[in-house]
């Protein structure tokens, strides 16, 4: 099978933790553990992975540097983030598969210059802040900031990627059995002038889970995995006890109340990719990837219905998955 999956970029850096280098190999050394069984297992495999608190981070040290007369613009610390993710899943991906070579390379995505998702920033990205960290912050450095959860974040555009620039160049390594690591952060966000053919970078942060998607189904993937820090997609999110769902449709999935900083648009890309090709697609633990390919974890979404797969009890979806007397979560 030809396998795209996708890191989300808070599984490489949790939550709560500590933005060192340390942090993240560690975590970059169990990914790379979980992935190197779906290349042993024989399948073909394309990486991608998230960015968010990474590119923050690089943002806010750019923002406050003395030596910088303007910071520097997102579309080049998108790239700075591809490199540097990328490394360390090629090292480690290397030390794991003996005799394959496995490449980062830098992918650019094409945005519509004319999104309306420039003028309505909701993309997080970077560690969380206190209220006066973000009052400072809109103030002093123009950013946009929003509750994520109990915390604020910063946000910035997230316009929907619409080609993947380095398309050809991934098919061909592919063909020559390569394991390529592409699209990190969701590729650096470029618009294209319709008369010189020249990119331009734009201020933004294209989504890793609909680039993931629009990749997987150009590659003509048999199977989408996005793998994350959570086994299941649940029903009932935020509930006292809330339910893991191990089948379902795109249909049930949309119906779902799910957080639309992290679960929603996971759900969403998944939910295209199974409408548009009608292959596998996923969502699961990133410690388990050759397990949520097989069915044995994470909530495997397909365009009808299947029989439940072994594991966690389904659970009806949509309005009907929340109980009348439970009120619906906020997303």
């Amino acid at each position: 099978m030809r396998i795209v999956a996708a890191l989300g970029g808070n599984a490489l850096l949790q939550r709560g933790e500590h933005p060192d280098a340390s942090v993240q190999q560690h975590h970059v050394h169990d990914a790379a553990r979980s992935l190197a069984e779906l290349v042993l297992a024989g399948h073909q495999v394309v990486i991608t992975h998230g960015n968010g608190p990474q590119i923050g981070l690089l943002a806010a040290e750019s923002e406050t540097d003395p030596e910088l007369t303007a910071p520097y613009p997102l579309d080049v610390l998108g790239a700075q983030t591809q490199g540097m993710i990328g490394t360390l899943l090629a090292r480690e991906l290397t030390g794991r598969l003996p005799g394959r070579t496995v490449t980062a390379l830098v992918t650019h995505t094409e945005v519509d210059p004319h999104d309306p998702a420039f003028e309505h920033p909701d993309k997080f990205i970077g560690s969380r802040l206190t209220g006066h960290q973000a009052r400072t912050a809109e103030l002093d450095r123009g950013w946009t900031c929003a509750h994520d959860g109990a915390d604020l974040r910063r946000v910035v555009p997230s316009p929907r990627p619409q080609a993947i620039v380095e398309l050809p160049a991934i098919r061909a390594l592919l063909a020559g059995g390569v394991v390529v690591i592409a699209a990190g952060g969701g590729g650096v966000p470029v618009v294209r002038n319709g008369d010189s053919g020249l990119l331009r970078g734009v201020e933004a942060v294209v989504d890793k889970d609909r680039t993931a998607a629009l990749l997987a189904e150009q590659l003509d993937a048999d199977a989408l995995l996005i793998l994350t820090d959570v086994t299941h997609v649940f029903a009932r999110f935020g509930a006292a006890h809330p339910g893991p769902l191990v089948t379902a449709t795109p249909e049930q999935l949309r119906r779902l109340d799910l957080p639309a900083g992290s679960m929603r648009p996971k759900a969403e890309a998944v939910a295209a990719f199974a409408e548009h090709t009608g292959n596998l697609a996923a969502i699961g633990p990133l410690d388990d990837a050759l397990g949520t390919v097989l069915g044995t974890t994470g909530t495997t979404v397909r365009t009808a219905p299947t029989a439940a797969k072994p594991g966690p009890k389904a659970l009806p979806t949509g309005p009907s998955a929340h109980d009348p007397a439970e009120p619906r979560p906020a997303s």
